[in-house]
């Protein structure tokens, strides 16, 4: 089993991140989210994405 975890649901990856769903909303509304990707009806960002993501933000400074 894997002791990290591998995609995170909007909901985790915002609370993971210390925000809310609305400002991950104008993220995604201003081309700033991280990649989704979706499974059936989910919607979820991998780990990998997510770590992309603050790479991406970071830089952004």
């Amino acid at each position: 089993m894997y002791s990290q975890t591998q995609a995170f649901s909007i909901v985790q990856f915002c609370e993971a991140h210390g925000f809310s769903r609305a400002m991950f909303y104008l993220l995604m509304k201003d081309g700033r989210a991280p990649a989704v990707m979706k499974v059936g009806k989910r919607t979820l960002i991998s780990a990998e994405a997510a770590a992309d993501w603050r790479k991406r933000m970071e830089s952004e400074r």
